[in-house]
């Protein structure tokens, strides 16, 4: 049996991609940039392209997703898309954004374009915001102060749980039920972020809350992060789209694809509670 590659195995979705795929009994490549390997892994650098045929060796499936910090994620993601078209891989499913077609011009739009014009059996999937983004880049504010700070003003969002992402995602490369489809992926809780602070205030026991920011303020916080520049200002675009409320909108995809509902956020605080408690 041929393997799956998984870009960005160690990741939020990745990690738990990998979980599900090894519990369906298929053989998994985890593509790491890392040259120290970890039985299962494989080397692959995604920004010099290092490792890149090695990696794709006795390999018939494949995730791809552009890591997070580049602005440029076309440039990364378009050699894999060739080599999988080289190699005949059987299908290629990748991970963009909620979004990323709105404009053709886009980055990650010109990849999904690609993909599609490859001939190779695809899937697309752009999930809406995750919720572990409060147990992880949010979670600063919230240890710290009990604050959750962002730009987003009153606007409310789908969050999705990066589980759930994985999950259709394994049910994608397993199956050609839904080939050469792509799917939106949202939570079924559209909900703004006092609703979040609350959830999590009555999870923990703590006094959580949410706390409008000005744009400048939330560039200053990324750029003292260590986010470059360029990337730090795609993130106040992306939270400003946030913002005027294109991450209200629900999809039925995850019910569809894995026959059950998407996890609710009180459940993906239950599950991280341990995140935010001191």
């Amino acid at each position: 049996m041929n393997k799956v590659l998984v870009i960005g195995a160690s990741g939020t979705v990745g990690t738990e991609l990998v979980k599900l795929l090894k519990a369906k009994g298929q053989p998994v490549a985890e593509a790491t940039s890392k040259k120290d390997l970890k039985q299962g892994q494989v080397h692959l650098n995604l920004l010099n392209q290092d490792g890149i045929e090695d990696a794709f060796e006795n390999v018939d499936r494949v995730f791809l997703l552009s890591p997070p910090g580049h602005t440029n994620q076309d440039k990364l993601l378009l050699p894999l898309i060739e080599m999988a078209k080289s190699k005949k891989v059987k299908k290629v499913v990748l991970m963009t954004a909620m979004g990323a077609n709105a404009v053709e011009s886009a980055s990650l739009r010109i990849a999904e374009i690609q993909l599609e014009k490859s001939g190779l059996n695809y899937n697309i999937i752009r999930p809406n915001w995750f919720m572990q983004n409060f147990n992880s880049y949010w979670i600063q504010g919230i240890n710290n102060d009990g604050k959750i700070y962002l730009p987003v003003a009153k606007a409310k969002g789908s969050f999705i749980d990066a589980r759930d992402i994985a999950a259709v995602a394994a049910e994608l490369l397993v199956s050609d039920k839904f080939n050469n489809q792509d799917f939106d992926l949202t939570g079924s809780d559209v909900i703004n972020h006092d609703q979040v602070a609350e959830i999590l205030s009555i999870t923990t026991g703590r006094k959580i809350s949410y706390q409008d920011i000005e744009p400048a303020a939330m560039r200053a916080g990324l750029i003292g992060a260590g986010l470059p520049k360029d990337y730090a200002e795609f993130m106040l675009v992306i939270l400003d789209f946030f913002k005027q409320g294109y991450a209200e909108r629900t999809t039925d995809a995850i019910e569809k694809i894995t026959g059950r509902k998407p996890i609710s956020f009180k459940k993906y605080a239950e599950d991280y509670k341990s995140s935010w408690i001191k």
